[in-house]
């Protein structure tokens, strides 16, 4: 299965018209794409000869090009195909802003190198560090399987049913061809504007949070497998190289742009972290074109991978950080125009060995999951310590089994 890359320049998109009076001759046109999961399952459908592709809420009619709703057959909109330029498309400004979902919390605590989430999906699955994807091949059909059952899951409550099978299809049609393809599909799905990132973001963002927790650990179950496959790339052998700069706009209240003031002043600069995975640009342009400040980040030492090889959009440059990848905030200067601050943050990986997360866990009791912390948090201390060199190792190790 090809991914998309950035070698090729065009791509198909499929858009309904959107105008007041969809069949008016008079009226000025306005079109508005499919969401890219939806233009997925249309053009696969149009490319096999199939008369219809049929949505969540609508049914495309091929031979008389229109969009007709799945509930009421009368309610039509003219469609049409078209090649574009992949830098020709709307700005993702959700995807590139960070917005707090609770202001007293708008950033992560200390929980180190390896997110709660992730924690709790390796001890959900009741796998072992030697059993990691990237190191381990046998494991590899069975959580792509449970990734996507997970996925499709999800998409139920949403109403998204049929992205949610058109996502889980691509996981599936890859479980056995090894983990290079099955990553590059989970950072193909993670770039799509679709329910996936959304979601689990959503989910990881709310670590931290006691009224929250059992709501983030709820979807240990359906989101952790693909958050675990995204996580183990077999790409990230070493960090990111040292004064990387990355850009991410924010849309900050004036209480929390002046706790960053208070904080640049300090002589010890508070250390935060980013819960989820969160998508930055290597482009200062594109980031500036979102929320009311800037952040500019230095890497000093994080693991982030880029995307733009396995996006759709490969002018957006997507760098994605991975959650637990720390940050002080070095200075503050004023910004222009809508940009009413410019943040430098610093990039870091953090290791805190009294992470609460690491060896207390009220829902998981006795000898098993004792033994299962112990063994976690010595690993998880290997890691920070011998990074580099672990990864490098264990992938060596997959490419010999």
């Amino acid at each position: 299965m090809t991914f998309a890359s950035s070698a090729c320049p065009a791509r198909i998109q499929w858009l309904w018209k959107s105008s007041a009076n969809p069949f008016s001759k008079s009226d000025l046109d306005e079109w508005t794409p499919y969401a890219d999961v939806e233009n997925l399952i249309i053009e696969k459908a149009y490319m096999n000869g199939e008369p219809t592709a049929l949505l969540d809420d609508f049914t495309i009619d091929f031979h008389n090009r229109l969009q007709i709703s799945n509930s009421d057959s009368t309610r039509q909109r003219p469609v049409k195909r078209m090649e574009r330029n992949r830098d020709d498309h709307h700005a993702r400004e959700e995807r590139f802003t960070y917005t707090p979902i609770s202001p007293d919390r708008p950033f992560g605590g200390l929980y180190g190198w390896i997110s709660p989430f992730i924690r709790q999906t390796v001890r959900y699955l009741e796998i072992t560090p030697n059993q990691l994807p990237s190191i381990n091949k046998k494991i590899l059909p069975r959580l792509v399987e449970k990734a996507a059952n997970g996925i499709y899951e999800e998409s139920q409550p949403l109403r998204k049913q049929r992205q949610g099978e058109e996502l889980s299809s691509m996981l599936l049609d890859v479980k056995d061809a090894g983990i290079e393809q099955v990553w590059e599909c989970c950072a193909y799905i993670y770039s799509l504007e679709s329910f996936v990132y959304k979601k689990l973001n959503e989910i990881m963002r709310l670590i931290g949070s006691p009224e929250h927790e059992h709501d983030w650990r709820s979807k240990v179950r359906t989101m952790g497998p693909f958050c675990l496959l995204l996580w183990d790339s077999p790409y990230s052998c070493v960090s990111t190289e040292k004064g990387t700069v990355l850009y991410r706009g924010a849309n900050l209240t004036d209480e929390i742009i002046s706790a960053f003031k208070n904080d640049c002043a300090k002589k010890n600069r508070t250390v935060c972290s980013f819960q989820s995975f969160t998508s930055c640009s290597r482009s200062r342009k594109q980031a500036e074109k979102f929320g009311n400040v800037l952040f500019i980040m230095t890497v000093k030492h994080a693991f982030t991978i880029d995307l733009k090889p396995f996006s759709e959009y490969p002018d957006e440059e997507e760098e994605l950080l991975f959650p637990g990848v720390c940050f002080t905030a070095d200075r503050m200067t004023p910004g222009t125009g809508k940009i009413k601050y410019i943040i430098y943050l610093d990039l870091i990986q953090q290791h805190r060995r009294d992470d609460e997360y690491q060896s207390v866990d009220r829902y998981h009791t006795g000898s098993y999951a004792q033994m299962h912390d112990t063994y976690w948090s010595t690993i998880m201390f290997i890691q920070i310590l011998f990074w580099d060199f672990f990864k490098q190792q264990t992938s060596r190790m997959f490419c010999e089994l």
